[in-house]
């Protein structure tokens, strides 16, 4: 069940919890990619408020949400680049994308195996793609404070099954949103204090949300690969004569 469009931009840029989840998220994703210079940056769900820093560098940057979830004018101030999609049909070539950023899409999908599916289609090869999904464990994914606590939350083991099942390899991840789901002042002032120190103790400290890097890697065919072994004709039956056809009688 996706969260109205309405919803999740007043959540993220009209709440203080908002503003903190967007920025300690966001901060994750720059240290995954800290550079996107001439590439095709793509975000899925409500993934926007992570694009912000690729928009002076990447070639080109599109968000895509969801028709059952609403689309919204974005960035603001700029010329608009959101675009409302059928959830598992994207107005996108086969392998235009290079990097691409899944929030608030796949826990709340109808159909995840068809959602992937289309994640694989658009990445070209080599491409990378961060899932943002709500922590099993995590406090966020109980608290109907927040959109992380709607649709399916998941643990790193599951996630990473399900997407290596979909033919992608994960290569890393990383626990955010270390602070309370409240909206308390004391809490948001010091979140992003707890947030420094709980990432350094992340092996024992459940974070809100999961973050997963994975990638799509295409092999080449095996074989010879040469023309000229399927022009040279076989000569396995060579010496054999062929069978007369019978003839009716």
């Amino acid at each position: 069940m996706h969260l109205d469009v309405v919803e999740l931009r007043n959540f993220y840029y009209r709440t203080g919890l908002g503003r903190a989840a967007q920025r300690a998220i966001r901060d994750q994703v720059v240290n995954f990619w800290p550079d996107a210079e001439r590439q095709t940056v793509a975000g899925f769900g409500f993934a926007v408020p992570l694009l912000r820093p690729f928009l002076n560098d990447a070639r080109r940057v599109v968000g895509l949400m969801p028709d059952q979830q609403g689309v919204m004018h974005w960035p603001a101030g700029l010329p608009n680049v959101s675009v409302l999609c059928p959830e598992t049909r994207w107005p996108i070539q086969t392998g235009f994308v290079d990097k691409l950023v899944v929030m608030h899409g796949l826990e709340t999908s109808d159909n995840a195996g068809a959602l992937l599916e289309e994640c694989w289609r658009v990445l070209g090869p080599g491409g990378r793609v961060l899932f943002v999904v709500p922590n099993r464990g995590g406090l966020w994914s109980r608290s109907d404070n927040t959109p992380f606590g709607h649709g399916r939350p998941y643990s790193l083991g599951q996630l990473e099954a399900q997407l290596r099942q979909a033919g992608f390899i994960p290569e890393r991840h990383a626990a955010v949103l270390f602070q309370p789901p409240s909206h308390r002042r004391f809490w948001l002032r010091w979140g992003p204090v707890w947030e420094r120190f709980a990432r350094r103790l992340s092996g024992s400290l459940v974070g809100g949300v999961i973050m997963i890097e994975a990638s799509k890697q295409v092999y080449a065919q095996t074989g010879s690969g040469s023309p000229e072994a399927v022009r040279r004709p076989s000569r396995v039956l060579e010496g054999l004569r062929p069978v007369p056809e019978a003839k009716p009688v």
